[in-house]
């Protein structure tokens, strides 16, 4: 409750009115960070943005998660931008394996900045302690957002929130991955 608090009057002081704008992958952080925001702010203020690289074998989780909040969403497939940004920097240099991982996430950013941007809204960072703890983000990439409400919650105490609002157990327990390097944190 205080976390929804806290987030309601975020938004009350730096964008009355405007949109939580929600990277969805279907996983326990950013179900957790879509239904707080829900509950904070309505789900008429509450924007997921799917971001599959190309293909995703996992996306109906993202699909799954939008329609049980109820939360407008939008599809963003990042593939072709990181491809072509990849094919240019290939033509001038080695693309090291750290900047290859790295890439996708900064992409994924920017695409919930132009949603942001586009569409009245707040981007909300969906890390949480654990991860912050361990480095297991991309500066500039996940780890960046306007606000963050999970970022004092270790990945137990997220996924205890994520039973108290009431989300169905797939969202809480699926092994979280990047979907990019093949590892989970």
């Amino acid at each position: 409750d205080k976390c929804v608090t806290w987030l309601s009057d975020w938004f009350e002081k730096n964008g009355p009115g405007c949109n939580a704008v929600v990277g969805v992958s279907g996983v326990k952080d950013s179900s957790v960070t879509a239904a707080l925001c829900v509950r904070a702010l309505g789900k008429d203020r509450v924007i997921g943005v799917l971001m599959p690289q190309g293909e995703q074998p996992d996306i109906d989780y993202s699909r799954d998660l939008v329609e049980f909040l109820g939360i407008k969403n939008i599809i963003i497939n990042v593939g072709p931008a990181i491809a072509d940004l990849l094919a240019e920097a290939e033509k001038s240099f080695e693309v090291s394996v750290a900047s290859r991982t790295n890439l996708p996430p900064r992409i994924r950013m920017s695409a919930l900045y132009l949603v942001g941007a586009s569409h009245n809204g707040r981007v909300i960072n969906t890390c949480n302690l654990s991860e912050d703890w361990v480095g297991y983000s991309t500066r500039y990439g996940d780890s960046v957002g306007d606000c963050g409400p999970l970022s004092n919650f270790t990945v137990e105490e997220v996924k205890e929130i994520g039973r108290y609002l009431g989300l169905p157990e797939k969202f809480i327990v699926k092994p979280p991955s990047d979907g990019l390097c093949g590892k989970t944190d």
